[in-house]
């Protein structure tokens, strides 16, 4: 990284799963830099989702380099994921057709139930699919597949965890890390962030600072989203050997199913 900016700049390291991302500092300017991030980096900073792009370069291995603003800010706590705010920006990303015209030109097209279901299924191991909590749900799924459908397809985040709200300290609001981006029924994003955060009698309430009517087939396409992501999310901690959070997400689903 020394060699792109100049060895006046201190670079740290910014943690994360892929090791791949890192603070800049010099004098008073900060950076966020982050190697080989998604192009569809550029349209989230011109819609104001994520800290605004300052620049892209190439290196010769082929590689790019990302540099964002770097703001002082925080992540959402989980209590605060009831928020309008937090509402508003998850509208307005399920909104945005810069988005989705971006996401559909990097061959993004739209998922439909049946390949999400498909590919979860085939990441599941043996030791997995023998339990008791995951038969059920994968009857649940299998039942329901054909009545989920929605002519609704936008950009999903597919991973809303209070951890990637970022509240900067001017009260800005971000939604970060977009690794996992898709076209697809927006209930993937409302699922889990009412089924984590908001007590189901807040639902109705919720949605309507989102602009959205709880009805039982939007209840029915989040809870169905809600089991295929959980089970994704028990064989992911199960592969890291994180039998704890594993145990969790296992705990969770019999809550759900």
């Amino acid at each position: 990284m020394e060699h792109i900016l100049g060895q006046e700049w201190e670079i740290i390291p910014a943690g994360g799963a892929t090791g791949e991302a890192f603070y800049a500092r010099y004098e008073d300017q900060r950076l966020f830099l982050k190697r080989n991030s998604s192009p569809f980096l550029a349209v989230l900073s011109a819609e104001g989702i994520v800290p605004k792009l300052v620049w892209t370069k190439r290196l010769e291995n082929g590689d790019v380099i990302t540099a964002q603003q770097w703001l002082e800010g925080r992540e959402l706590k989980p209590s605060e994921m009831n928020k309008e705010q937090v509402a508003k920006l998850l509208k307005k990303i399920h909104r945005s057709e810069p988005m989705v015209g971006m996401l559909s030109r990097l061959e993004k097209s739209p998922l439909d139930p049946e390949t999400i279901f498909q590919t979860v299924l085939n990441e599941l191991d043996e030791e997995l699919l023998n339990l008791p909590e995951v038969q059920k749900t994968i009857h649940f799924l299998k039942k329901e597949v054909k009545n989920i459908y929605s002519e609704e397809k936008v950009v999903c985040h597919g991973d809303v965890n209070h951890n990637n709200w970022l509240l900067t300290e001017d009260n800005q609001l971000y939604l970060i890390d977009w690794d996992g981006a898709m076209i697809a029924d927006p209930a993937i994003d409302l699922g889990m962030l009412l089924y984590l955060y908001i007590p189901e009698e807040k639902w109705q309430e919720w949605l309507m600072m989102y602009g959205e009517k709880l009805t039982d087939h939007l209840k029915l396409r989040m809870k169905w989203y809600v089991a295929l992501q959980t089970l994704s999310s028990i064989q992911w901690h199960k592969n890291k050997n994180r039998l704890d959070e594993m145990n969790k997400w296992i705990a969770f689903l019999n809550e759900i199913m």
